[in-house]
């Protein structure tokens, strides 16, 4: 198992400038704060995903025991000089490994389990490759975020006792997500969340000592760190996984159904992708580079299917250009599940891929090529000149003339389509293609025990080659002693290229469940203040002395020389927290300056406090990489201190915001000097 400062930290890069559409998060002018209503589901019911859950669980426990054991054997082989217990030792080995490949097929198995996330409809489709979600430990943040409220933020921190369960439920529920919307904005809201988490709690020179333990999604195999940004990443993949879930859940017999299915494998290649460019160090393989890399082209490759599916149901007429276009559109289809065939083989995914996964892949690309042959095949045998006139024939010779890869050798293609026989041959050898295509996607499905349980899949492979062999049985004649040649290579060609959907951070806005702390402006971990300040203010004849300026918290902007303000011990720079014992870190300005006026003759109570730094040199120095830094975490805390309450984006570490003004505020040592000589239009003296 990981643990920090053993390994490389899951990070997130800097080269990501973020956008418009990251921004999750929203908070109320007033500072009030509404709870999460979103709740998981219940992974104690009885459906048959839940099921899943359960048994993926006790399995990564089984496994997670499995390689402790195997640690501290391997670590009393190295240890120990007698022979005896090495031979012990290493019988016990043997045992352990043979255990744990067992636990992996079985949980390989189960995690490669495309049944139990197909659509219930009875449509003859091919199944899709769903992912299941990762799976995660219970987090207790109590302790941690207690003390860190009592240490940094100097409050007791048993006030925030409801905010802390808040979290600790919402992460809870995030474990189990409902396969629909709900559980999608679920995630969503959770992912959002931890940008405050971060500000809040996570300062760049220490974390907080909480343990995020996630489990490999394929293996099983557990992860441990203390970075936020291994959270993060670990929802990410499972918000994409999710998507996958509900891709492949749609009833594709329907355009609409078609359309939704290529939205949610689009969005679930976005996820994946946008982990794979903005985190790295992954402490797992289903999050490497390799593994996102694969998985982001068998989305790809998924819509592809789902685009081809669309034509097909649209695509009525029998007309000569309708079936090339068919058979260019199942080329395409079977040259992206190709490409993902190669990814699947390299070294480092090869071993890590389930084999129904590759068998699955394999099987697509095999009966995908046999379809573009057999539409082609259709195409040639039952096509007859145009009856409307030359235009037509023109336009299917146009077509034809880009069909194929490289032009066959013989009588040019426009001669072929004005003669039956020649039409009859081609075709003939295209089924024949089709047809050996379609027997080695049989051959490969039969190799595969998960595939071969899958009653729908076996269905689409032999209907299809059915229709072949019917088709080549109605073109072959006895008097045909002619050797049949060998169809040309179809050129692949789609009109919908799929598109890669990054996420859309802001359809879930959430608020700061600790905005109770105060302004982010403020009051976050990088921030550096002195402790709270009692002032005691006697309003005299000249008032009380003071210049005020900006909301949440409002900053005394200048004292007044001589006067009750300054004689009390308040100073420039200060920012008033309370006011007669009353919490004002949200207040707005006029609010401020009506609770100041209404004091009675004893005077008034103000709390306030210094902000000394938000070290912004200290995060500078953080950005150089090394092999313990956070990326993601740095760059989150990089964003512009004047942000506030405003809304910020999760993740976009480079915009600045530009200072109000210019030359007002002077950085002087490690205190912040406020001018007093010059009163703006937004200062007013009390």
């Amino acid at each position: 198992m990981e643990e920090l400062g053993e390994t490389r930290e899951f990070e997130m890069s800097l080269s990501d400038g973020g956008s418009d559409d990251d921004i999750p998060l929203t908070l109320p002018a007033d500072g009030s704060h509404s709870g999460s209503i979103r709740k998981g589901c219940d992974p104690f019911a009885q459906t048959q995903r839940s099921k899943l859950q359960h048994r993926r669980a006790r399995i990564n426990q089984q496994i997670n025991k499995e390689m402790r054991m195997r640690a501290g054997a391997e670590n009393l082989f190295r240890a120990t000089t007698n022979n005896k217990v090495k031979e012990t030792v290493a019988l016990e080995l043997s045992f352990v490994n043979s255990n744990l490949q067992l636990l992996k097929e079985e949980l390989e198995e189960l995690n490669s389990n495309m049944e139990a996330y197909q659509t219930d409809s009875e449509a003859v489709n091919v199944p899709m490759i769903p992912l299941g979600l990762k799976e995660t430990k219970e987090v207790d943040f109590t302790v941690s975020v207690q003390d860190f409220i009592c240490e940094h933020y100097g409050e007791d921190s048993s006030l925030y006792n409801k905010e802390i369960k808040e979290l600790i439920e919402l992460r809870q529920a995030m474990r189990t997500p409902s396969r629909n919307q709900a559980g999608l904005e679920l995630l969503m809201e959770y992912y959002n969340q931890l940008y405050y988490l971060d500000q809040r709690f996570f300062p760049a020179h220490r974390n907080l000592g909480v343990q995020f333990h996630w489990y490999d999604s394929l293996t099983g195999v557990p992860s441990c760190q203390r970075a936020l940004a291994f959270e993060k990443g670990s929802v990410l993949f499972n918000i994409g996984a999710l998507y996958t879930q509900i891709g492949a859940r749609q009833d594709r017999s329907a355009a609409c159904g078609i359309d939704r299915a290529i939205d949610a494998f689009q969005r679930a290649a976005g996820a994946f992708n946008y982990l794979k460019e903005n985190f790295s160090n992954a402490p797992s393989l289903d999050m490497s580079c390799p593994s996102l890399c694969m998985l982001v082209r068998l989305m790809i490759a998924q819509v592809q299917e789902c685009v081809f599916e669309r034509v097909t149901l649209t695509t009525q007429d029998t007309h000569f250009t309708s079936q090339l276009r068919l058979a260019q559109e199942a080329a395409r289809v079977s040259d992206v599940y190709l490409l993902v065939q190669q990814t699947m083989t390299q070294p480092l995914m090869k071993d890590y891929v389930p084999f129904s996964w590759a068998s699955m892949v394999q099987v697509k690309s095999e009966h995908f090529r046999a379809l573009s042959h057999y539409y082609a095949a259709v195409a040639l045998c039952d096509h007859v000149l145009s009856a409307e006139g030359q235009d037509c024939d023109e336009e299917a010779e146009k077509a034809y003339l880009q069909f194929y890869v490289n032009v066959p050798a013989g009588p040019p293609l426009c001669q072929i389509l004005r003669d039956p026989e020649k039409r009859r041959k081609l075709g003939k050898a295209h089924l024949r293609r089709a047809v050996i295509r379609h027997e080695e996607a049989m051959r490969v499905h039969s190799l595969c025990k998960i595939l071969r349980k899958m009653d729908i899949l076996q269905d689409v492979l032999s209907l299809t080659h059915k229709c072949s062999l019917d088709k080549y049985s109605e073109l072959d004649r006895e008097d045909d002693f002619d050797e049949t040649a060998e169809a040309p290579e179809i050129q692949s060609h789609t009109h919908w290229k799929p598109d890669i959907t990054p996420p859309n951070f802001s359809t879930v806005q959430v608020t700061d469940i600790f905005q109770r702390l105060g302004p982010l402006s403020v009051f976050c971990a990088r921030a550096r203040w002195g402790p709270v300040r009692l002032i005691c203010l006697q309003r005299r004849e000249g008032g009380l002395g003071l210049t005020l300026r900006g909301d949440s918290p409002v900053l005394v902007a200048g004292v007044v020389p001589g006067g009750c303000a300054e004689e009390a011990g308040l100073r420039e720079g200060d920012y008033i927290v309370a006011v007669d014992g009353q919490d004002c870190k949200w207040a707005k300005h006029g609010e401020v300056v009506h609770m100041l006026k209404s004091c009675s003759d004893r005077g008034v109570e103000i709390s306030v406090v210094t902000l000394h730094s938000h070290d912004t040199q200290m995060e500078r120095r953080a950005i150089v990489p090394s092999h313990g830094s956070d990326k993601e975490n740095t760059r989150q805390r990089l964003l512009s201190g004047a942000k506030g309450q405003s809304s910020a984006s999760l993740l976009n570490w480079n915009r600045k915001k530009k200072r109000e003004g210019s030359g007002v505020t002077k950085r002087i040592g490690s205190t912040f000097s406020l001018s007093f000589g010059s009163i703006r239009d937004t200062e007013a003296m009390y």
